[in-house]
């Protein structure tokens, strides 16, 4: 038997439960820190209706395969392999694929995790395992730039100073476009104007038709209104908040200023686990506190409650 922090209808519980048995191609992966994202708050709000064990950012050990013994990452995305969609080179949208605690695949919030062995990636050695946790973050940012251009004649803002928000700023800040961050909490805006990223309070924005990019990263039902109110007329709105429920959205703006919506989400693995090899991109100060897996509920509390960036859970404590 193993913890594991497991979303049902009672609600969030950690609670014993047994150690999976790896499906064929797949590897059993023992957890050392795995990270709790905005995601995962969405799903315990409702969100994709998941019940199982959460958890999709993690660090861990391969207990078999051709990493036996490593320190490993996962792609979240279990696909199929033979589908159209498969063969044509876009697995993270197969038809029949599971999610890593999320979507018909218990997650890494547990002391296993049972992971496809070609999702894997090696953790290079000179990578800390706490910095390794933000490589499924990091991918999602530079997912970004495989679905738009952007050079330093365009003008792009960053809705959200969170998680998310600080990741995406920073690799799109290495593209040299005139680049804002925007958000509502001056410490975390402040870790990004450390690191010479044009940053503004959402209150003090001039809410003008200015950018030619606007990334969405608030996780707010909000966040998708504030955008059309500083995208160009034929700018490009990329969508990366999720959020539980319904919205109401008035379309009319993308018809009249002609908008382009990129929705975007899992991203290359290779690119991100590169950058925090090099040291291109900072995720120690995002790092506010590490959780023993037995206290996970008070770590969803305080992520919930309080402003915070990144917590991490530790399955060894």
């Amino acid at each position: 038997m193993m913890r594991a922090v497991v979303l049902s209808e009672r609600g969030l519980e950690v609670v014993d439960r047994p150690i999976p048995s790896p499906q064929k191609g797949e590897i059993l992966v023992r957890v050392i820190k795995a990270g709790l994202c905005e995601t995962d708050l969405q799903l315990v709000q409702g969100y994709m209706g998941y019940q199982g064990i959460l958890g999709h950012e993690f660090v861990g050990i391969a207990e078999s395969g051709r990493f036996q013994g490593q320190r490993v990452v996962g792609e979240i995305n279990c696909a199929c392999g033979e589908c159209a969609t498969c063969k044509q080179g876009i697995p993270t949208h197969c038809p029949h694929r599971s999610v890593l605690g999320i979507l018909n695949h218990d997650g890494a919030f547990a002391e296993y995790v049972a992971v496809p062995e070609h999702n894997l990636h090696l953790v290079p050695e000179h990578v800390s395992t706490e910095h390794a946790v933000f490589v499924e973050p990091l991918a999602a940012a530079f997912q970004i730039l495989d679905q738009i251009s952007v050079n330093q004649s365009h003008t792009v803002i960053v809705l959200g100073d969170g998680r998310l928000g600080n990741l995406c700023s920073q690799v799109l800040a290495q593209t040299g476009c005139r680049l804002t961050t925007v958000g509502k909490h001056p410490q975390k805006l402040k870790l990004l104007s450390d690191r010479g990223i044009t940053t503004a309070l959402v209150s003090e924005i001039e809410m003008a038709r200015q950018a030619d990019f606007v990334v969405d990263c608030t996780g707010s039902a909000t966040g998708f209104e504030t955008a059309l109110k500083l995208l160009k007329p034929r700018g490009t709105l990329v969508l990366k908040t999720t959020v539980a429920g319904t919205q109401q959205l008035s379309l009319a703006p993308l018809v009249i200023d002609e908008i382009t919506v990129v929705g975007s989400r899992c991203g290359p693995f290779p690119p991100a686990i590169r950058a925090l090899a090099e040291q291109r991109i900072d995720v120690e100060s995002l790092i506010d506190a590490t959780y023993p897996l037995n206290e996970s509920l008070a770590a969803f509390e305080r992520a919930r409650t309080r402003p915070t960036l990144k917590l991490l859970l530790d399955p060894s404590k």
